[in-house]
């Protein structure tokens, strides 16, 4: 007979010890991205993170300027996030029961409707935010009784396949078989494509990111979200905003629509909802949407998932919001992501590769161009040929092996250096990162050690 699965089978200080974790993770989870870090210099061991700072085993602090691409908006391991999942933990309070009502899932979502404003006032709770996108087509097509969909060039809404049809990027698709029928693809900020699909009477819903973190923080003219609302009331299709991202304050308003001054029929949110500790997405809706969805007892559970109102995530949201108002975060980030564009773009404006600084709140964006002086255009095209990205990915390793400052380029543009730290990063903090990125872009301009780097990882780049 087999035997069963103990503590006692492992010796656990073997197992669970650094070396042998990441000997594991390289041979169950992910070989290739250990050796991707290993090429980059960037395969640390972390110890322990708080706030804004990532603590190493080897002594060093890294200034977190990516915040695990926008989820740690109130920084990491906040101490009150923290101590109410603790004190869920320990109070043994039901837990996904599946059959109660979970008294924290109706004051979270009331929560996220009342901070929303709009009219949306209905959540429906998931684990991600591509979990949230699927369930927007879903109700859309059920609302409408439409099925195609409208989604913008660049757009990043997810990886399951529903979300990836919603993007028209061949990498990411790649090898994943047909999408979903009837999804249009139209360029970002243009009203006119987006009203030549709706008056076919076939779109279900527009769904766009306010703004576009992954395709280089790009932001809407001013008249276009409104302009899509208006569009899609006229034409009777729903506007749903995927504010993954760009939600829980990351852009100086509790959700970036509310910059422009728009009321989605629907509003996707994830990531940073949690503080960063528990996966919890959701998605709010109007009235009419959710009735045309759960209209009836025989339909009460006709679209669900195990986790989405699991105690933990409904408390870490509630104590998320918590932290974000009782600390003036939103409003916070609104002010000093003003002051630490104007100082990059004082900083890097004498370098001819640096082409815009833009972003909103505490979401930045620093795009690049190719370089006119004719030495550095060599090697530039040299290793763009290699990768694409390669130019990109030689900044980021820079500024962590050299400035102990962790950021990452766009996913959907490798020539934009996103920077977006949690909302709890100082002045200091973020005059540091001015210098070290000036510093960085000096040295791009100023000496062959950058360009050298840049080809020996291309080269080893390709041998992974």
């Amino acid at each position: 007979m087999a035997s069963s699965l103990t503590y006692a089978n492992y010796d656990r200080r073997q197992l669970f010890s650094q070396s042998e974790q990441q000997r594991s993770y390289a041979q169950h989870v992910n070989p290739i991205w250990v050796k991707l870090l290993d090429a980059l210099g960037m395969n640390v061991q972390y110890t322990h993170c708080s706030g804004s700072e990532l603590y190493t085993r080897d002594g060093r602090t890294i200034l977190d300027c990516l915040s695990g691409y926008c989820v740690h908006n109130v920084g990491h391991n906040h101490p009150h996030v923290v101590a109410e999942l603790v004190a869920e933990l320990q109070s043994q309070s039901p837990a996904m029961l599946q059959s109660n009502v979970v008294e924290k899932a109706g004051a979270l979502a009331r929560i996220l409707c009342e901070n929303a404003s709009g009219k949306v006032s209905k959540a429906f709770f998931c684990s991600s935010g591509s979990e949230g996108i699927e369930a927007v087509i879903k109700f859309a097509r059920a609302h409408t009784g439409r099925t195609d969909l409208i989604y913008a060039a660049g757009a990043f809404h997810g990886l399951t396949c529903g979300a990836l049809s919603l993007m028209g990027s061949d990498f990411w698709r790649e090898s994943f078989g047909p999408m979903l029928d009837g999804t249009h693809e139209v360029p970002f900020g243009d009203l006119s494509a987006i009203e030549k699909l709706l008056v076919t009477k076939k779109i279900a819903a527009v769904i766009l990111e306010p703004i576009q973190a992954e395709a280089g923080i790009l932001l809407p003219p001013a008249d276009y979200l409104p302009g899509v609302q208006k569009l899609c009331q006229k034409h009777g299709a729903l506007f749903v905003l995927d504010e993954v991202q760009t939600g829980m304050g990351r852009t100086g308003t509790f959700l970036a629509g509310q910059r422009y001054g728009v009321a989605p029929d629907m509003i996707v949110m994830a990531k940073a909802l949690s503080g960063g500790l528990v996966p919890c997405a959701s998605v709010l809706m109007t009235e009419e949407i959710y009735k045309s969805v759960f209209h009836s007892l025989r339909r009460a559970f006709i679209h669900t998932s195990t986790f989405s109102e699991n105690s933990l995530a409904m408390c870490a949201g509630i104590a998320t919001v918590e932290v974000l108002q009782n600390e003036g975060l939103i409003e916070r980030a609104n002010s000093l992501g003003m002051e630490f564009r104007d100082q990059l773009r004082t900083a890097l404006g004498p370098y001819e590769m640096v082409k815009e600084v833009r972003g909103e709140g505490m979401l930045t964006g620093i795009e690049f161009r190719a370089p006119r002086s004719l030495s550095m255009r060599i090697s530039f095209e040299a290793f763009k040929a290699v990768h694409p990205g390669l130019f990109g990915q030689v900044l980021v390793m820079r500024m962590f092996n050299d400035k102990d400052i962790l950021a990452q380029i766009c996913g959907n543009n490798f020539m934009v250096l996103k920077v977006a730290p949690p909302l709890t990063v100082t002045e200091s903090q973020l005059k540091y990162c001015v210098e070290s990125i000036r510093s960085v872009i000096e040295t791009v301009h100023s000496s062959s050690v950058f360009w050298v780097d840049a080809l020996n990882l291309g080269r080893r780049a390709m041998s992974l």
